[in-house]
C-alpha cells in the first residue's frame, strides 16, 4: 500500500531512491541486530558444559528446557548449561569462568514475580537491560536478557545468587548493546516440554546426514496435474530397488476454496529409484468430496466425502498386499471438517510381493465410532491406523482428535487433542479390538499431540514408532518436528524425542508434518520422506532426508528397557 501512494506522488527516480533508502535501512538494522561479537571464556573447575546459543538448545543438564525463540543478536553465542536442580534449590556449586578480555556476559532472568525458583538482578549488581522478552525456553517463564561486565581474569558469576537463571554467552566489552523488547512469548506456553535429538544431555539415537534442501515433489512437478493442495500422509514402502508412495492427494478442484482440498481428496501411488524423482502411476482410491447433510454420524452423509492416510502392509500369509485407509464424514461448518473417520481395509487383487500397485478392493470396515468407542476418540473418530506384528499377535495404532469431555458433548462440543491407542487382533483380517476397552489413550509418548504413527523394528529387536509430532504455529506450541518412540513389547511406549532436521538440511518448510517411512538402507542409514507445508502457498510439499543410526546408543536405550 505504501508503494501505491508514492508511486502517485514521486517520478520514477524519487521511487528508486526511497527503495534504496529503504533496503539501506533494513539493512543497517538486521546488521545493528547480529553484530553482537562473542568473546571466548573458559569454564573453570567445573562439570558445567557448554551450548550453542541457539534454536533447540537445552539450556540446562538433567532437564528438557530448550529455546524456542531467541533474538538474532544472541545467535551463535556460547552459552553455560547450568544443573537446573541444584540453581533452584541453591546448593549449586560457583561457576567460574576464566576470561580472556574484557566482557560483558548476558544472563537471562526468568520473569516470574515472587517467586524464589528464579533469580532476579538488584540494583547493586550494576546489570544492564539489552533484551526484554529476548529469548523464549519452553516450560519457562518470558526471559529478560541483561549485560554485566566483567574484566580480563577468572571470575566468579553471581556468587550470592539464589534461583535459576541461564548464561546465554559473552560478548566483548566495547560492544554497544541497543536495548529493545524482542517481544517474545511466555514459555510456558510450550508445555509440557519436549526433548530434542542431539540437543539434550543424551546421545543422539539418530544423527542427520543428509538429504534434499528442496521438495522432491512441489507444485507443478510431472504428476501433480489437477492436485491443488499437494500431499499429507500416507506411507512410503521399498520392493527391491524401487520405493512406492501413497500418499493423500488433497486434489480440491480449481476455482474452490483451498479448504475443500481438505475434502476432495485421492490416494496415489507413485514410485521412485533414488526417493528423490518421483512419478505418479495411479490413482488408488477417490473421495467422494461431498459435504455432511447433518451434524452428527448419521447413515445419511456420505461416509466417504474424504479418505485419508493409505497404509499398504504386506501379509506373508496370504502373500499380497493389504491397505488400511480412513474415509471421513466431511461437515462444511462444525470443526473438525473430518468427522466420524472409519477405517476400512482393502487387498491387491494381484498376489506377490510386486502386487503393490494393485488394483485393490474393499473388504469392509475394521473399525469405526461405536459402542466401543470411547469420549477421547471424539469429533474425529479413529483418524488413521498402522497395523505391526508382535509375536503371533498383532497390534494396530488407531487415533482419535477433537476429545468429548463426556458423551454428553457429542456430536459438536468438542476439545482439542490428537492422540493415540491400541487394538489387538490374531490376524491382519481382523476382528480388532480396542486394548483394554480404549478406556485411556497413550499419553506417555506425547500428553497431547501423536499422529500417523507407523511402526518398524530397528536392528536389535526394539519397535520404532515415528509420527507427526505437531505444529508450533496456529496457537498450538507443539514441537514442529518429527519425532519418534521406542518400545520394547510393542505395547509400552517411551517419551518422544524429535529429529530438528532443518539444523542439517536447509529448511524450505514452515511446518514440518508427517513422516510417511523409516526404511533401512544398509550400514546404519534410514530414508525418511516427509510431508510439509509452505505457508507462502497452497501446495504442500514432499522432502526427503537421510538419518544415521547409532548403534552404541541403540544398545544402551535396550539396557535402559532391560533395568
Amino acid at each position: 500500500m505504501f508503494l501505491n501512494k508514492i508511486k502517485h506522488q514521486f517520478n520514477p527516480l524519487t521511487i528508486t531512491s526511497v527503495l534504496l533508502f529503504l533496503m539501506c535501512f533494513q539493512f543497517t538494522v538486521q546488521a545493528q541486530k547480529n553484530n553482537w561479537q562473542a568473546a571466548s571464556f573458559e569454564v573453570m573447575k567445573s562439570n558445567y558444559k557448554t551450548f550453542k546459543t541457539s534454536q533447540y538448545a537445552h539450556v540446562f543438564s538433567n532437564s528438557k528446557n530448550n529455546i524456542v525463540r531467541l533474538a538474532p543478536e544472541l545467535e551463535e553465542l556460547t552459552g553455560v548449561t547450568l544443573p537446573l536442580d541444584q540453581y533452584k534449590n541453591g546448593t549449586n556449586a560457583p561457576l567460574k569462568l576464566k576470561f580472556k578480555e574484557n566482557v560483558q556476559l548476558l544472563i537471562g532472568t526468568f520473569q516470574e514475580q515472587d517467586n524464589k525458583d528464579y533469580f532476579q538482578f538488584s540494583a547493586a549488581d550494576n546489570a544492564k537491560l539489552v533484551l526484554e522478552n529476548g529469548v523464549t525456553v519452553t516450560g519457562l517463564p518470558p526471559v529478560n536478557v541483561y549485560a554485566i561486565s566483567y574484566s580480563k581474569e577468572t571470575q566468579t558469576i553471581l556468587p550470592n545468587a539464589k534461583g535459576l537463571f541461564v548464561v546465554l554467552g559473552a560478548v566483548k566489552s566495547n560492544q554497544n548493546l541497543v536495548s529493545r523488547n524482542a517481544e517474545f512469548p511466555d514459555g510456558k506456553l510450550w508445555n509440557p516440554t519436549f526433548i530434542v535429538e542431539g540437543f539434550s544431555d543424551e546421545k543422539p539415537l539418530f544423527e542427520i546426514i543428509g538429504g534434499e534442501t528442496k521438495p522432491v515433489i512441489d507444485e507443478g512437478f510431472p504428476g501433480t496435474e489437477g492436485i491443488q493442495g499437494g500431499f499429507e500422509g500416507g506411507r512410503v514402502v521399498k520392493v527391491g530397488d524401487t520405493y512406492h508412495m501413497f500418499p493423500t492427494e488433497r486434489a480440491g478442484e480449481i476455482g474452490v476454496d483451498y479448504y475443500y482440498d481438505r475434502v476432495k481428496t485421492k490416494i496415489g501411488h507413485w514410485t521412485s529409484k533414488d526417493a528423490i524423482n518421483w512419478k505418479r502411476q495411479s490413482t488408488i482410491y477417490q473421495a467422494s468430496g461431498t459435504y455432511a447433510l447433518t451434524e452428527d454420524d448419521n447413515p445419511m452423509n456420505d461416509r466417504r466425502g474424504a479418505i485419508w492416510s493409505y497404509m499398504p502392509v504386506f501379509n506373508k500369509k496370504a502373500n499380497k498386499w493389504y491397505g488400511y485407509y480412513l474415509a471421513y464424514t466431511v461437515h462444511k461448518e462444525i470443526q473438525p471438517n473430518h468427522s466420524f473417520g472409519r477405517i476400512w481395509r482393502c487387498e491387491s487383487t494381484v498376489e506377490g510381493i510386486n502386487g503393490i500397485g494393485g488394483p485393490y478392493k474393499d473388504m469392509g470396515i475394521i473399525m469405526e465410532p461405536g459402542l466401543d468407542s470411547q469420549p477421547w476418540e471424539g469429533r474425529q473418530g479413529v483418524a488413521s491406523f498402522f497395523p505391526y506384528q508382535v509375536g503371533e499377535k498383532w497390534f494396530g495404532f488407531y487415533s482419535g482428535a477433537y476429545p468429548f469431555e463426556s458423551w454428553a458433548d457429542y456430536p459438536k462440543n468438542s476439545g482439542k487433542g490428537w492422540f493415540v491407542a491400541l487394538a489387538e487382533s490374531n490376524s491382519l483380517e481382523g476382528p480388532w479390538t480396542r486394548l483394554n476397552k480404549g478406556l485411556e489413550p497413550i499419553k506417555s509418548i506425547h500428553p497431547l499431540f501423536v499422529e500417523n504413527p507407523i511402526v518398524s523394528q530397528l536392528p536389535n529387536g526394539l519397535y520404532i514408532a515415528i509420527f507427526d509430532g505437531g505444529p508450533d504455529g496456529w496457537g498450538h506450541h507443539l514441537p514442529n518436528m518429527m519425532g519418534y518412540s521406542l518400545s520394547k513389547d510393542g505395547i509400552n511406549w517411551s517419551e518422544a524425542r524429535y529429529w530438528p532436521i532443518e539444523t542439517k538440511v536447509g529448511k524450505w518448510w514452515d511446518i514440518m508434518r508427517t513422516p510417511l517411512c523409516l526404511i533401512p538402507e544398509g550400514n546404519d542409514v534410514y530414508t525418511v520422506i516427509y510431508n510439509t507445508i509452505d505457508l507462502n502457498k497452497r501446495f504442500h510439499p514432499t522432502g526427503m532426508v537421510k538419518l544415521k543410526l547409532n548403534q552404541d546408543v541403540l544398545k544402551s536405550r535396550l539396557e535402559a528397557f532391560n533395568e
